[in-house]
């Protein structure tokens, strides 16, 4: 009693020893039970904040992809694809393997996708749509957390995160890249991921940044380079900030080095065929002396916006933003250094597949935040109407855009929806009513003929084709070693569209072809089991008599293929010009 009459005598001393014990302790719980109360509110409201905030991009992710669409099989999907489906059914594609394994064997992309549907027993479509809306979720998530770093109110941020949502698919310069594809593919983890480690890295987080940067470069072989290069820019301009000549000569080796040292590992070629030249010069995005005025404009322009938002954001007391828009203007010209110097010597011109002006991507991303941050601030503020005069026409601009890109096609093709493109309607009837070990021949250039809307016979028929002119090609921009089979096969099935019943039988007698897709009115003396307005679709016999006047291997025939390859490569550069307009 003595320790506690000394302590209940020093807290009340009009009251008895006795009787201090009740009061006190009552206080002490009445203390606590507020205390609880008050942490439970603040507990509650953090959870609702968080709630609110997921519960509003996740109808920003549904929005997004009703405004941009959603194509599963078409333009890269012909790439990625195909490794995921080979994992889910090993006896598909038993030939012609290497123009999309190359790219499967050096991420864990494909072996992501496919192992999660067998966890989780989802079709293959229904997996490929999930995993789109989580790449968008997780986008839009982590341009959230960027914009939360950069911006101190809530309109601010939303601004940001509305801007990216709207601009999905805009064209970033001349990259032949978007923000995030209307289809899963590498890229669009690799995009999240990258975001995720700048705003890691800004915050100081470094090992987390590091995940984020490590789990890019498991999905993807080189966009992981782009964060990486900015983080390690972005401490070096810490560690130097206010040192002028200390700071050009970092930002001259370290970060450059830094991003020479980690594309190390993709094989070179000194000395590279003409089949890889021709397949090089077919993918002008990679030569940045071939793009465009306007695409030009795509370099210069943001990098000149990154300027005068560093003079501008400085003058209204936020130096953390004006830091980072110049560490962004810094980091822009240094590719665009790297891409001169890899771009106009001649004797370069197999490192231009490396592509550093995909460096474009996270800085277009970064810019858009930027600009929708700040228009949230300073310009739509707490108007309804102002935020609706400047989504709804953006997002109607964006619509009939996409729906300009693909108008044989549905806007939303969701898993299980019944195929509108007639070409899409052939490749079903294929992939159901033809053996898994068929390999067909079809225009090596059909990826680009009016009404096909580039959809990707191998990811959606799921069979084995040869070579085709668009997209295996650039593999073989990457994978030069693949360049002499590539042209053979594309040679072989030119020119297609004058190609009789003989030289249907060469390419089964060369390189075991059973089925063929002619367009329409077909070929005559081939007869063929589907038919639609657009394709038919014929078994090629075990063997066939030669025909008079047929094609022979030499002589006309090789001048009519080699004018023909000519003209298809001219066509192919035409139309990816008029698809970046």
């Amino acid at each position: 009693m003595g320790l506690e009459s000394l302590c209940l005598g020093q807290t009340n001393q009009f009251t008895k020893v006795d009787a201090t014990p009740r009061p006190a302790t009552s206080d002490v719980a009445a203390i606590e039970v507020r205390f609880g109360r008050e942490f439970d509110r603040r507990l509650t409201d953090s959870r609702v904040d968080k709630f609110s905030t997921w519960l509003v991009l996740l109808l920003l992710t549904g929005a997004a992809v009703l405004l941009h669409g959603y194509h599963p099989y078409v333009e890269d999907a012909e790439i990625y694809l195909p490794g995921i489906e080979r994992i889910l059914n090993p006896q598909l594609f038993p030939t012609g393997q290497k123009f999309f394994q190359s790219h499967a064997s050096m991420s864990l992309f494909s072996n992501l996708v496919a192992y999660s549907m067998r966890a989780t027993h989802l079709s293959l479509e229904s997996g490929l749509f999930l995993w789109h809306v989580a790449s968008i979720f997780l986008l839009l998530l982590a341009c959230w957390e960027l914009t939360s770093i950069l911006f101190s109110s809530a309109r601010a941020r939303w601004g940001g995160v509305c801007l990216i949502a709207g601009l999905l698919t805009i064209p970033i310069a001349g990259t032949a890249l978007y923000i995030m594809d209307q289809y899963l593919n590498a890229r669009n983890l690799a995009a999240f991921a990258a975001v995720f480690a700048v705003a890691r890295t800004l915050q100081k987080k470094y090992l987390q940044a590091a995940l984020w940067i490590l789990f890019a470069a498991s999905v993807h072989p080189l966009m992981w380079v782009f964060p990486f290069s900015f983080c390690a820019l972005w401490m070096v301009l810490q560690k130097i900030e206010g040192n002028v000549k200390a700071m050009i000569s970092n930002v001259k080796t370290s970060p450059i080095a830094m991003a020479c040292l980690s594309l190390a590992w993709i094989p070179l070629v000194s000395q590279f065929s003409p089949a890889y030249h021709e397949a090089a010069t077919l993918h002008a995005n990679h030569y940045i002396q071939n793009w465009e005025w306007y695409e030009w404009l795509g370099i210069v322009a943001p990098l000149g916006v990154f300027w005068w938002l560093g003079r501008m954001v400085r003058t209204r007391q936020q130096a953390f933003l004006a830091r980072v828009c110049r560490a962004f203007l810094m980091y822009g010209l240094i590719y665009v250094a790297v891409s001169l110097v890899l771009d106009l010597p001649a004797r370069f011109e197999s490192l231009a597949r490396l592509q550093p002006m995909r460096s474009l991507h996270l800085l277009y991303i970064f810019l858009f935040l930027c600009l929708g941050g700040l228009l949230g601030e300073y310009a739509l503020r707490k108007s309804m109407w102002r935020w609706m005069a400047l989504f709804v026409p953006l997002s109607l601009g964006m619509f009939v855009a996409q729906r300009s890109l693909f108008p044989a096609s549905v806007h939303l093709e969701w898993p299980g929806r019944a195929a509108k493109n007639p070409w899409a309607q052939a490749f079903v009837w294929i992939r159901q009513n033809t053996p898994v070990n068929a390999v067909f021949a079809l225009d090596p250039g059909y990826m680009h003929i009016e009404g096909e809307d580039e959809i990707g016979f191998r990811c959606l028929a799921q069979r084995s084709r040869l070579a085709d002119a668009i997209k295996d090609n650039g593999v073989v921009s990457m994978f030069p070693l693949l360049a002499d089979e590539w042209w053979a096969q594309v040679q072989a099935q030119t020119p297609w569209k004058h190609f009789r019943a003989a030289d249907f039988e060469r390419l089964r007698d060369k390189y075991g072809v059973t089925w063929i897709i002619v367009e329409q009115p077909g070929v005559p003396g081939i007869d063929c089991e589907y038919k639609n307005s657009t394709l038919q679709v014929c078994r090629l016999p075990a063997s066939a008599p030669a025909l008079a006047g047929a094609h022979t291997d030499g002589g006309e025939h090789d001048d009519d293929r080699i004018e023909r390859a000519k003209v298809v490569s001219l066509r192919m550069r035409e139309v990816v010009g008029e698809r970046k307009e």
